[in-house]
């Protein structure tokens, strides 16, 4: 019997990896593959793989893509998983997502851990990227922010939760299984995205544009890092020692290194921005 829940991946130019990621989700119910009018064979492979293709233009405005998906894509569940292009669901995950359906969810939605692969190999600890992308849609949304001027993320929803539906009391639990994201996979790909990330991060923290997390001690960690000027020197602190990151030896202080190397961009372009808003009188 299959899991009763829409997968959805939403991509632009993934042939390279979204067969890999497709294959993985053969058990679930629906699968729905939302493309940014891919200029390579993406659609392509995402149909022979059994997924349902649905074409997305954003027309630079709200809703972006995410939501644009709840607001306009019929979709066959109530519950829906969001994945990446350059995630795999882990066998483990597909079990426990399985059980959940199987027993009855007792959240409205479930946090899962992204773990990443990095020179080949999964990460067993460090720093991990959780995300709240398990959730019954009609009791979560995509929050409308102020930040289509800010460079840098464009057509998607950036580094947010969605947040409960106004006079909605979500419960929200968390996944012991987790999933794989080759985000490393191809460095310079990486590298350019982050760029890219970094400045709508600093345009965001100078807006103060944030969407409050779901999650109230989510919630006061981020606040509290974002104001701190040892943000970067933190994050690394955090992913190789208070999470271990020096038990996965080299690529381990690596990984930590890049999350330094990324907060601290965001800091220099906050500063460019604040010294550009100092210049203006603004």
């Amino acid at each position: 019997m299959s899991i009763p829940v829409s997968v959805i991946i939403v991509t632009r130019d993934e042939e390279r990896r979204i067969a890999g990621c497709l294959k993985a989700l053969h058990e679930f119910a629906e699968i729905v593959v939302v493309d940014s009018n891919s200029r390579d064979r993406t659609a392509v492979i995402a149909r022979e793989q059994g997924a349902r293709v649905v074409e997305f233009f954003w027309n630079g405005q709200y809703p972006k893509k995410r939501q644009w998906v709840l607001d306009t894509v019929p979709l066959a569940h109530d519950w829906v998983l969001w994945i990446d292009a350059d995630e795999i669901v882990t066998r483990d995950l597909v079990r426990e997502i399985s059980a959940v359906m199987t027993d009855g969810p007792s959240c409205d939605g479930y946090f899962i851990d992204g773990r990443y692969v990095l020179q080949g190999r999964a990460l067993r600890f460090g720093q991990r990227n959780s995300k709240l992308v398990l959730f019954n849609r009609h009791r979560f949304y995509f929050p409308v922010i102020d930040d289509l001027d800010i460079p840098g993320m464009g057509e998607i929803e950036g580094h947010y939760q969605p947040v409960a539906r106004p006079g909605v009391a979500a419960k929200i639990g968390q996944l012991s299984a987790v999933l794989l994201h080759h985000a490393y996979d191809d460095l310079r790909a990486w590298i350019f995205r982050h760029e890219k990330y970094a400045r709508w991060e600093a345009g965001m923290n100078q807006r103060a544009a944030w969407p409050d997390d779901p999650v109230a001690w989510r919630q006061s960690c981020k606040s509290l890092l974002r104001r701190s000027r040892l943000r970067p020197e933190l994050m690394f602190f955090a992913s190789y020692v208070l999470r271990l990151g020096i038990l996965d030896g080299e690529a381990g202080r690596k990984f930590a290194l890049s999350r330094y190397h990324y907060y601290k961009k965001i800091q220099e372009l906050e500063h460019q921005l604040g010294q550009q808003k100092a210049g203006t009188g603004s």
